[in-house]
């Protein structure tokens, strides 16, 4: 056989392609490489694995200057076409090179140069066996609204986003089980990919998937697996033997070749965003995904984002509406405003709060305390002098961590002991200011000694597994108030809570991030919905949520004691169409970050000039609202338009012109930002 050349995709920042040479007699295997095979190739000095992405004829390359390819991955199937096509969308979309899409999406055993660990993996995958039987106990039945749902997704060949619009409790999960089972049923290929927002909502839903589906061969896919574990559940996907993936927003990149539903629960939420490298959207990519194979996607939320709202009122979505809790005479909970201005609170709790926590342990009921803040307090200060715990490294403060007798930079991680006295004054009557979940777990316990207080937050649930085991010790009731930030806020079915109190929510509503009373709603909606999921057996009063705040006249909070989504929807649309903001306006958001904030700001300020295009807006470089991380100053260079293709052949230009300019601080261009 003649030599052939391959193009390849490489996990470099440089924004091509490598060619490369293939010769029979020189590989492991002899067989030829196709578009979609993992080949090892040299890249300098090293062996790295790389993508196949074209294969050639011939090259413009000198002979004595191509290189040849080392081993072909012939043993794992090429990634399919569509595949392929995805990820390089994503990589045009989001501007980065296709190495950088591609490679990271795969798990890291079939990026090393060895073997050995993917043909390890492929045996044990062909050593499993599974019925791919469904035969559950029971299905429970579904009201009128649930069954039209789930007609809608099913019975409509080729691509439809269905957005399921329902209150906390309406049965969303049970939508995507009934019409994830008629589409596996009609199928003995298909395939489902359930996306969640967090890793500690998968243990649950893969407990109700299981459990639905016995025998049918599930994979997981998230960060927190073990590279072994991840690398059997790819294969599974990839190989078209799991029928069922549930993930986090990296588990939309699985290969899954026979793909027939994409389901994305909490759609709203902004951990679908990735924050680093290729900082795409899971969200927009799933809807891609189901236009580009043509089936249907679905979009879950009681609190849906303003960009799937939106496309749901100019018809690019079809709208699902649950209008009634699934459990049958489970009602919504009341949801009641506390007035800080005349119900004065002690340390933090007003009486009335108090008084309602102390009624749900006398009935054997479960409340919940929301702080979206946790640590013991946000800062430590000195009375005398004013002097406050602030970080060395960033424009922050460090949190007091008083079980680890620490002070904590949640930015950085930067530690320090916490001080004797004032390092200012010498005064030693130091204080905490504010609260914390920490702080607010002390609180509660020495109100309620008899009361079984559990926190739950990102300091508590820092080992593997201990999130999993936290959440259920509160489902198997051995806790009476359980203290949560946002971790706790969405997807869990606690059945004894009947009270839910939100503290100190009022800092969003004058937050200078357009986005932060959106946020603050959802998040307000989704805590108050894990109360009252299950009917009452005496018939009692409905379970309550209780807000307490400086502003009970902000219309936020009017409709949210409406559980009025839609018309809070309406209003802020309304204020974004005369703002010009999103979703009326698309946006691309350029960070710079230098040793000084002047040099960060002048880079920008020379990027900004190389943009000449009409129909885009760039704004004036400013500093990040974070402006120092790690020691690292940080600014920002915002650029609009009216029009999204505008606004990318905008961009695919001046990437170009950007990697031109020769700096040596780090720069990242993001695509529809989430955190301005």
């Amino acid at each position: 056989m003649n030599s052939i050349f391959v193009r390849v995709a490489l996990d470099t920042p440089l924004d091509r392609f490598f060619d490369y040479r293939f010769l029979p007699a020189d590989t492991e295997t002899g067989l030829p490489p196709v578009a979609g095979s993992l080949v090892l190739v040299p890249f300098g000095r090293q062996e790295v694995i790389g993508v196949v992405v074209a294969t050639m004829d011939q090259t413009g390359i000198a002979p004595d200057k191509i290189r040849d390819v080392i081993a072909v991955r012939a043993q794992l199937p090429p990634l399919g076409s569509a595949w392929l096509t995805m990820a390089m969308f994503a990589a045009d979309y989001y501007q980065r090179p296709l190495g950088e899409v591609m490679l990271p999406a795969l798990p890291k055993n079939l990026r090393v140069g060895k073997s050995v660990a993917l043909d390890r993996a492929l045996k044990k995958i062909a050593r499993q066996s599974a019925t791919g039987e469904m035969s559950p106990d029971h299905v429970p039945a579904l009201n009128p609204p649930q069954q039209a749902a789930v007609n809608a997704i099913t019975q409509q060949a080729g691509y439809t986003a269905h957005l399921l619009f329902g209150v906390t409790g309406s049965g969303k999960t049970e939508v995507y089980l009934q019409s994830a089972a008629r589409i596996l049923a009609a199928s003995p290929l298909a395939q489902i990919l359930i996306l969640v927002p967090e890793i500690n909502l998968t243990p649950q839903l893969e407990m109700h998937v299981r459990q639905r589906f016995p025998g049918m061969p599930v994979a997981s896919l998230h960060s927190g697996l073990a590279e072994g574990e991840r690398t059997l559940h790819w294969l599974s996907a990839h190989l078209g033997q799991a029928r069922i993936v549930l993930g986090t927003r990296l588990a939309i990149f699985a290969s899954m070749p026979h793909l027939q539903l994409i389901i994305v629960d909490e759609e709203h939420d902004p951990s679908y965003k990735q924050q680093e490298g290729l900082r795409y959207s899971a969200r927009d990519l799933a809807v891609w995904r189901a236009h580009q194979l043509q089936i249907p996607v679905v979009l879950g939320s009681a609190t849906p984002s303003l960009e799937s709202w939106q496309a749901t009122q100019n018809g690019r979505y079809r709208q699902l509406v649950l209008t009634e809790r699934a459990v049958p005479d489970a009602v919504l909970p009341l949801i009641k405003i506390i007035n800080l201005e005349r119900e004065k609170p002690s340390d933090g709790l007003t009486p009335r709060l108090v008084a309602a926590i102390r009624l749900r342990l006398e009935m054997g009921e479960q409340s919940l305390l929301f702080l979206n803040r946790r640590g013991y307090a946000p800062v430590l200060t000195c009375d005398a002098c004013g002097w406050i715990s602030q970080c060395s490294r960033c424009t922050a403060n460090l949190v007091l961590h008083k079980g680890d007798h620490r002070l904590r930079c949640h930015h950085c991680g930067l530690e320090q002991r916490i001080p004797r006295a004032c390092p200012t004054c010498g005064n030693i009557d130091l204080q905490p200011l504010g609260r914390g979940t920490q702080r607010l777990e002390e609180t509660l316990s020495a109100i309620f000694p008899e009361a079984r207080v559990f926190r739950i937050d990102a300091d508590s649930t820092r080992l593997k597994g201990s999130a999993a085991a936290a959440f259920e010790r509160v489902h198997e009731g051995g806790v009476d108030i359980l203290i949560g930030t946002q971790m706790v806020a969405k997807g869990h079915d606690f059945k004894r809570l009947t009270l839910v109190a939100a503290l100190n929510p009022d800092a969003a509503l004058f937050s200078q991030d357009y986005r932060a009373s959106e946020r603050l709603f959802a998040q307000l909606m989704q805590v108050a919905g894990r109360a009252g999921r299950t009917a009452r057996a005496d018939g009692g009063n409905p379970a309550e949520v209780l807000v307490q705040t400086r502003y009970p006249d902000h219309p936020l909070y009017h409709a949210l004691m409406k559980h009025d989504y839609p018309e809070f929807a309406a209003d802020l649309l309304e204020e974004r169409r005369q703002a010009q903001l999103p979703p009326f306006m698309y946006q691309a958001l350029l960070r710079a970050e230098a040793r000084e904030l002047q040099t960060a700001l002048e880079f920008l300020q020379q990027a900004a000039g190389r943009i000449n295009l009409a129909g885009v807006t760039v704004h004036d470089p400013v500093p990040m609202t974070m402006t120092r991380v790690a020691n690292r100053e940080r600014a920002q260079l915002l650029i609009e338009s009216a029009s999204r293709p505008v606004l990318q052949a905008c961009m695919k230009v001046w990437m170009g012109e950007l990697r031109s300019m020769k700096t040596r601080l780090r720069w990242s261009l993001e695509i529809d930002p989430v955190d301005i």
